[in-house]
């Protein structure tokens, strides 16, 4: 059932009693505009996104594009500089510097903790199980008052699995706080996305990205989806212009090539199980994980010594041995079908 919390409750009083910046585009967009500074003669770049004028505070457009792909309503939807922004905001919405706590599971994202550390908050870790799910009642039981947000990954980084969905749902009916859900890579796994369930939970917050399913790191567009109440506060304390109109207009022109998002995102699935069935022939890769992302966590004898050799023969990949559970562990991109090729010669290379 929803959770029955008060989200104002749980909100900085300093925040709540914000008197949000109002920039010259909140109050109008079209006609002689001559209210914001401008450079009136233009920008030097010449094209047809008139970029010596600020971009709408609120992209309007977008969020319904956005809003539609997602199954919810435009009031659910909020555009950050890639997930990091609302992650940061969230913290910054509802931990009191100096007091208040969120609770991460680690192994998990590492920016939730950098996060927290910046706005000096305090951080309760609850460890994954040894299947990399998680421990619902731990998590309920190491909550107090001063714990504000929970933050969750699924499918996980540097895991790759999917948290049960059950759980998920249990503690966003449960947790006193908010919950955020990271779905970066929600479009690589078979179980659907929370997304639609935040109209039914007002605590939740379900974060997105242009970044894995669409490929367009470069463009730095993060999403949350949540109740309208927290979507409000949300575009309240962020920066007037963060999203810029190249970044608007590029996500825009995205929408327009949805059938090749989907032949991508099929391809890199199938390369997925190519590379983890390559890998489990290898005797020295002693597990390769389950993976509902565009990567794959594997476990391998003298693995940082093999991420070196790797590096030295100009081919990259992710050491993760030192996070919890993940001994002697190497996250690997699926790359393009013949970078996958020359990642496993050179890896059955440096270990026959």
């Amino acid at each position: 059932m929803p959770n029955s919390i008060n989200i104002e409750s749980l909100i900085r009083e300093n925040i709540r009693k914000l008197t949000p910046y109002r920039s010259a585009r909140d109050d109008f967009d079209k006609g002689l505009l001559l209210d914001a500074n401008e450079n009136s003669l233009g920008s030097p770049i010449r094209n047809s996104l008139d970029l010596h004028r600020y971009p709408t505070p609120t992209h309007d457009g977008l969020r319904n594009k956005i809003a539609k792909w997602r199954h919810v309503d435009y009031e659910n939807i909020f555009l950050g500089v890639g997930s990091d922004e609302p992650i940061d905001l969230l913290i910054r919405i509802f931990c009191e510097p100096g007091k208040d706590s969120i609770i991460i599971t680690p192994p998990t994202y590492g920016m939730y903790k950098v996060a927290a550390h910046i706005n000096n908050v305090a951080i309760k870790e609850v460890l994954l199980d040894e299947l990399f799910q998680l421990r619902p009642q731990e998590i309920l039981n190491s909550a107090d008052v001063t714990t504000k947000i929970l933050y969750l990954c699924s499918p996980n980084n540097p895991t790759a699995n999917s948290l049960k969905l059950a759980d998920m749902v249990k503690l966003a009916a449960s947790f006193p706080g908010i919950v955020v859900v990271d779905e970066a890579y929600i479009d690589f796994a078979k179980q659907e996305s929370m997304a639609p369930l935040v109209q039914q939970y007002p605590n939740l917050v379900v974060l997105q990205t242009f970044s894995k399913s669409f490929g367009l790191a470069g463009i730095r567009l993060g999403i949350a989806i949540s109740s309208p109440e927290i979507i409000r506060v949300m575009l309240q304390v962020k920066a007037p212009y963060n999203i810029n109109k190249l970044t608007a207009d590029t996500a825009a022109k995205a929408f327009e090539n949805l059938p090749l998002v989907k032949f991508n995102i099929e391809k890199i699935i199938e390369e997925r199980e190519y590379l983890a069935d390559q890998l489990r022939q290898i005797p020295q890769v002693k597990k390769v994980y389950p993976s509902d992302a565009n990567f794959l966590l594997f476990k391998i004898n003298d693995a940082q010594n093999i991420y070196h050799k790797l590096a030295d023969k100009g081919v990259i990949v992710r050491y993760r041995g030192n996070e919890p559970r993940c001994e002697n562990c190497l996250r690997l991109t699926i790359g393009m079908p013949d970078e996958n090729v020359r990642f496993l010669k050179t890896l059955k290379s440096l270990i026959t």
